[in-house]
Protein backbone atom coordinates (compact mmCIF):
# COMPACT_ATOMS: atom_id res chain seq x y z
CA UNK A 1 0.00 0.00 0.00
CA UNK A 2 1.27 3.67 -1.05
CA UNK A 3 1.38 6.52 1.30
CA UNK A 4 -1.70 7.93 -0.81
CA UNK A 5 -3.79 5.23 -0.96
CA UNK A 6 -3.29 4.48 2.94
CA UNK A 7 -4.27 8.26 3.41
CA UNK A 8 -7.49 8.15 1.06
CA UNK A 9 -8.12 5.03 3.19
CA UNK A 10 -7.85 6.69 6.65
CA UNK A 11 -9.69 9.62 5.27
CA UNK A 12 -12.62 7.19 3.75
CA UNK A 13 -12.87 5.41 6.95
CA UNK A 14 -13.21 8.93 9.57
CA UNK A 15 -15.50 10.14 6.76
CA UNK A 16 -17.79 7.41 7.40
CA UNK A 17 -17.81 7.80 10.94
CA UNK A 18 -18.99 11.60 10.66
CA UNK A 19 -15.65 13.44 11.47
CA UNK A 20 -15.78 16.68 10.42
CA UNK A 21 -12.59 17.08 9.16
CA UNK A 22 -11.72 13.86 7.59
CA UNK A 23 -8.80 14.45 5.27
CA UNK A 24 -7.17 16.82 7.30
CA UNK A 25 -7.58 15.02 10.24
CA UNK A 26 -6.18 11.67 8.24
CA UNK A 27 -3.27 13.79 7.06
CA UNK A 28 -2.26 14.90 10.73
CA UNK A 29 -2.36 11.71 11.69
CA UNK A 30 -0.14 10.06 8.71
CA UNK A 31 2.09 12.62 8.81
CA UNK A 32 2.87 12.40 12.24
CA UNK A 33 3.57 8.84 11.52
CA UNK A 34 5.84 9.56 8.98
CA UNK A 35 7.47 12.52 11.14
CA UNK A 36 6.78 14.90 7.96
CA UNK A 37 4.61 17.57 6.72
CA UNK A 38 1.42 17.27 5.75
CA UNK A 39 3.20 18.80 2.37
CA UNK A 40 5.59 15.87 2.64
CA UNK A 41 3.27 13.39 3.05
CA UNK A 42 2.29 14.29 -0.62
CA UNK A 43 4.76 14.93 -2.25
CA UNK A 44 5.59 11.22 -0.59
CA UNK A 45 2.15 9.90 -2.07
CA UNK A 46 3.45 7.57 -4.18
CA UNK A 47 5.95 5.76 -1.85
CA UNK A 48 5.16 2.19 -0.14
CA UNK A 49 3.86 2.60 3.66
CA UNK A 50 5.43 0.15 5.55
CA UNK A 51 3.75 -2.17 7.49
CA UNK A 52 4.86 -1.24 10.83
CA UNK A 53 3.61 2.36 9.90
CA UNK A 54 0.51 1.15 8.82
CA UNK A 55 -0.66 -0.10 11.93
CA UNK A 56 0.60 2.75 13.96
CA UNK A 57 -1.66 4.76 11.74
CA UNK A 58 -4.61 2.66 12.38
CA UNK A 59 -4.00 3.06 16.15
CA UNK A 60 -4.22 6.69 15.59
CA UNK A 61 -7.37 6.60 13.55
CA UNK A 62 -8.67 4.49 16.23
CA UNK A 63 -8.20 7.11 18.67
CA UNK A 64 -9.87 9.26 16.57
CA UNK A 65 -12.81 7.31 15.73
CA UNK A 66 -13.29 7.00 19.53
CA UNK A 67 -14.32 10.68 19.62
CA UNK A 68 -10.41 11.78 21.00
CA UNK A 69 -9.53 15.30 18.87
CA UNK A 70 -6.07 15.49 17.12
CA UNK A 71 -4.68 17.85 19.23
CA UNK A 72 -4.87 15.00 22.08
CA UNK A 73 -3.75 12.93 19.96
CA UNK A 74 -0.47 14.69 18.64
CA UNK A 75 -0.45 16.75 21.93
CA UNK A 76 -0.22 19.90 20.56
CA UNK A 77 -1.75 22.74 18.34
CA UNK A 78 -1.25 25.75 17.07
CA UNK A 79 -2.28 29.20 17.53
CA UNK A 80 -1.26 32.56 16.21
CA UNK A 81 1.75 30.68 14.57
CA UNK A 82 2.88 28.92 17.72
CA UNK A 83 2.62 25.37 18.78
CA UNK A 84 1.16 25.01 22.12
CA UNK A 85 1.45 21.60 24.02
CA UNK A 86 -1.81 20.70 24.86
CA UNK A 87 -3.39 17.91 27.16
CA UNK A 88 -6.68 16.72 28.54
CA UNK A 89 -6.16 19.12 31.39
CA UNK A 90 -6.66 22.13 29.10
CA UNK A 91 -8.85 23.34 26.45
CA UNK A 92 -7.80 23.30 22.65
CA UNK A 93 -7.05 26.56 21.65
CA UNK A 94 -9.33 27.32 18.50
CA UNK A 95 -9.41 30.21 15.83
CA UNK A 96 -12.29 31.99 17.22
CA UNK A 97 -10.30 32.70 20.19
CA UNK A 98 -7.83 35.07 18.12
CA UNK A 99 -10.35 37.36 17.78
CA UNK A 100 -9.71 38.19 21.70
CA UNK A 101 -5.97 38.24 21.05
CA UNK A 102 -6.81 40.42 18.52
CA UNK A 103 -8.95 42.52 20.28
CA UNK A 104 -5.93 42.82 23.01
CA UNK A 105 -3.30 43.76 20.57
CA UNK A 106 -5.54 46.75 19.54
CA UNK A 107 -6.33 48.16 22.82
CA UNK A 108 -3.01 48.25 23.23
CA UNK A 109 -1.93 49.04 20.17
CA UNK A 110 -4.01 52.32 20.08
CA UNK A 111 -3.25 53.31 23.36
CA UNK A 112 0.36 53.26 22.99
CA UNK A 113 1.49 56.61 22.83
CA UNK A 114 -1.03 57.48 25.75
CA UNK A 115 0.24 57.94 29.76
CA UNK A 116 -0.35 54.74 31.19
CA UNK A 117 -0.86 54.42 35.13
CA UNK A 118 2.47 53.11 36.50
CA UNK A 119 3.13 50.32 38.12
CA UNK A 120 2.04 49.83 41.86
CA UNK A 121 6.17 49.85 42.57
CA UNK A 122 8.46 52.26 44.24
CA UNK A 123 11.03 51.60 42.15
CA UNK A 124 11.15 54.24 39.25
CA UNK A 125 10.35 52.74 35.57
CA UNK A 126 8.99 53.24 32.40
CA UNK A 127 5.08 52.34 32.84
CA UNK A 128 3.68 49.80 30.63
CA UNK A 129 0.36 47.77 30.50
CA UNK A 130 -0.19 45.22 33.18
CA UNK A 131 -1.70 42.51 31.66
CA UNK A 132 -3.95 39.62 33.36
CA UNK A 133 -5.33 36.06 31.49
CA UNK A 134 -8.16 34.78 33.69
CA UNK A 135 -9.08 31.33 32.95
CA UNK A 136 -5.76 30.78 31.16
CA UNK A 137 -5.86 27.15 30.24
CA UNK A 138 -3.14 25.77 28.30
CA UNK A 139 -1.67 29.97 28.00
CA UNK A 140 -2.36 30.39 24.58
CA UNK A 141 -3.78 34.05 25.13
CA UNK A 142 -1.32 35.18 27.20
CA UNK A 143 1.83 33.77 26.05
CA UNK A 144 0.84 35.09 22.28
CA UNK A 145 0.14 38.43 23.88
CA UNK A 146 3.73 38.48 25.59
CA UNK A 147 5.02 36.99 22.63
CA UNK A 148 3.89 39.86 20.07
CA UNK A 149 4.26 42.32 23.04
CA UNK A 150 7.01 41.36 24.75
CA UNK A 151 7.06 44.90 26.81
CA UNK A 152 3.45 43.96 28.63
CA UNK A 153 3.67 42.46 32.05
CA UNK A 154 1.78 39.34 31.79
CA UNK A 155 0.00 37.43 34.53
CA UNK A 156 -2.41 34.68 34.21
CA UNK A 157 -4.14 32.64 36.29
CA UNK A 158 -6.53 29.42 36.28
CA UNK A 159 -8.50 27.66 39.03
CA UNK A 160 -6.99 24.08 38.13
CA UNK A 161 -3.31 23.65 38.84
CA UNK A 162 -2.86 20.92 35.98
CA UNK A 163 -3.66 23.52 33.23
CA UNK A 164 -1.10 25.81 34.99
CA UNK A 165 1.27 23.30 34.55
CA UNK A 166 0.68 22.94 30.91
CA UNK A 167 0.65 26.74 30.52
CA UNK A 168 4.12 27.57 32.29
CA UNK A 169 5.44 24.36 30.52
CA UNK A 170 4.12 25.94 27.18
CA UNK A 171 5.46 29.44 28.27
CA UNK A 172 8.86 28.27 28.99
CA UNK A 173 9.09 26.55 25.78
CA UNK A 174 8.19 29.15 24.25
CA UNK A 175 8.99 32.37 25.25
CA UNK A 176 12.53 30.95 27.13
CA UNK A 177 13.58 30.13 30.62
CA UNK A 178 13.35 33.60 32.09
CA UNK A 179 9.72 33.82 34.28
CA UNK A 180 8.11 35.85 31.36
CA UNK A 181 4.50 35.36 33.07
CA UNK A 182 3.33 35.18 36.52
CA UNK A 183 1.33 32.19 37.15
CA UNK A 184 -0.90 32.14 39.71
CA UNK A 185 -3.96 29.15 40.89
CA UNK A 186 -7.16 31.16 41.58
CA UNK A 187 -10.32 31.13 41.42
CA UNK A 188 -10.76 34.15 39.31
CA UNK A 189 -9.62 36.57 41.53
CA UNK A 190 -9.62 34.74 44.77
CA UNK A 191 -5.54 35.42 44.70
CA UNK A 192 -5.04 38.18 42.59
CA UNK A 193 -4.56 41.63 44.87
CA UNK A 194 -3.27 44.25 42.20
CA UNK A 195 -4.79 45.47 39.86
CA UNK A 196 -4.24 45.63 35.79
CA UNK A 197 -4.98 47.66 32.54
CA UNK A 198 -6.49 44.90 31.03
CA UNK A 199 -8.36 42.04 31.74
CA UNK A 200 -8.92 38.97 29.06
CA UNK A 201 -10.73 35.60 29.76
CA UNK A 202 -11.97 32.80 27.83
CA UNK A 203 -14.41 31.33 30.89
CA UNK A 204 -16.64 28.46 30.38
CA UNK A 205 -19.66 29.95 28.96
CA UNK A 206 -21.76 26.07 27.66
CA UNK A 207 -24.71 25.98 29.62
CA UNK A 208 -25.00 22.63 31.90
CA UNK A 209 -27.72 21.80 29.38
CA UNK A 210 -26.13 21.99 26.50
CA UNK A 211 -22.50 19.72 27.29
CA UNK A 212 -24.11 16.77 26.43
CA UNK A 213 -24.51 17.88 22.68
CA UNK A 214 -21.56 18.41 22.25
CA UNK A 215 -19.21 16.62 19.56
CA UNK A 216 -17.52 13.23 21.14
CA UNK A 217 -13.80 15.20 21.22
CA UNK A 218 -15.47 18.70 22.96
CA UNK A 219 -16.76 16.31 25.54
CA UNK A 220 -13.84 14.72 26.07
CA UNK A 221 -12.28 18.80 27.36
CA UNK A 222 -12.30 19.35 30.91
CA UNK A 223 -15.44 20.27 32.16
CA UNK A 224 -14.27 22.58 34.53
CA UNK A 225 -13.10 24.74 31.88
CA UNK A 226 -16.52 24.29 29.62
CA UNK A 227 -19.67 24.48 31.86
CA UNK A 228 -20.61 27.93 33.01
CA UNK A 229 -24.11 26.95 34.68
CA UNK A 230 -27.75 26.64 33.95
CA UNK A 231 -27.48 29.18 31.47
CA UNK A 232 -23.69 29.84 31.04
CA UNK A 233 -23.41 32.84 32.43
CA UNK A 234 -22.22 31.90 36.26
CA UNK A 235 -18.66 32.35 35.58
CA UNK A 236 -19.16 35.63 33.48
CA UNK A 237 -21.05 37.10 36.04
CA UNK A 238 -19.04 36.89 38.71
CA UNK A 239 -16.04 38.02 36.48
CA UNK A 240 -18.66 41.33 35.88
CA UNK A 241 -18.85 42.05 39.29
CA UNK A 242 -15.12 41.38 40.67
CA UNK A 243 -13.03 42.82 37.61
CA UNK A 244 -13.61 46.78 38.16
CA UNK A 245 -12.22 46.10 42.26
CA UNK A 246 -9.02 44.88 39.92
CA UNK A 247 -8.40 47.34 37.09
CA UNK A 248 -6.87 50.27 37.04
CA UNK A 249 -8.41 53.86 36.07
CA UNK A 250 -9.59 53.81 32.49
CA UNK A 251 -8.75 49.72 32.60
CA UNK A 252 -10.60 47.28 30.60
CA UNK A 253 -12.17 43.73 30.39
CA UNK A 254 -12.41 41.21 27.08
CA UNK A 255 -14.69 38.46 27.70
CA UNK A 256 -15.32 35.31 24.84
CA UNK A 257 -18.46 33.98 24.83
CA UNK A 258 -20.98 32.67 22.84
CA UNK A 259 -22.81 34.66 20.40
CA UNK A 260 -26.20 34.50 21.63
CA UNK A 261 -24.98 35.80 24.75
CA UNK A 262 -23.52 39.20 24.27
CA UNK A 263 -26.88 40.83 24.44
CA UNK A 264 -27.66 39.50 28.30
CA UNK A 265 -23.42 40.09 28.77
CA UNK A 266 -24.45 43.79 27.82
CA UNK A 267 -26.98 44.49 30.27
CA UNK A 268 -25.23 43.02 32.71
CA UNK A 269 -21.97 45.49 31.75
CA UNK A 270 -24.53 48.20 31.94
CA UNK A 271 -25.92 47.35 35.12
CA UNK A 272 -22.54 47.35 37.04
CA UNK A 273 -21.94 50.51 35.34
CA UNK A 274 -19.12 49.99 32.66
CA UNK A 275 -18.89 52.07 29.73
CA UNK A 276 -17.69 51.75 26.24
CA UNK A 277 -19.49 48.19 25.68
CA UNK A 278 -18.25 46.76 22.71
CA UNK A 279 -19.19 43.56 20.80
CA UNK A 280 -16.10 42.24 18.48
CA UNK A 281 -16.53 39.21 15.32
CA UNK A 282 -14.91 36.59 14.89
CA UNK A 283 -13.42 34.82 11.86
CA UNK A 284 -17.32 33.54 10.96
CA UNK A 285 -19.06 37.18 11.15
CA UNK A 286 -20.62 36.47 14.90
CA UNK A 287 -19.89 38.49 18.16
CA UNK A 288 -17.67 36.71 20.19
CA UNK A 289 -15.99 39.21 22.31
CA UNK A 290 -17.39 42.09 24.04
CA UNK A 291 -15.36 44.31 25.57
CA UNK A 292 -16.24 47.73 28.34
CA UNK A 293 -14.18 49.98 30.39
CA UNK A 294 -14.50 51.10 33.81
Amino acid sequence: MTIREALAQGSGLLKSSHVDTPALDAGLLLAEVLHTSRAGLIAAGPDPLSEENYRSFQALLGRRLSGECVAYILGRREFRGLEFTVTPAVLVPRPDTETLVEAALGLIDQTAAEALSPLETSEPAVPRWRFLDLCTGSGAVAVSLKNERPELEVWASDISEAALDVARANAARLLGTEPAINFINSDLFSHINCRFNLIVSNPPYVSTGEIQALSPEVKQEPLLALDGGDDGLDIIRRLVAEAPAHLLPGGRLLLEADPRQMKVIAGLLETKGYKDILALRDLSGQDRVIGASI
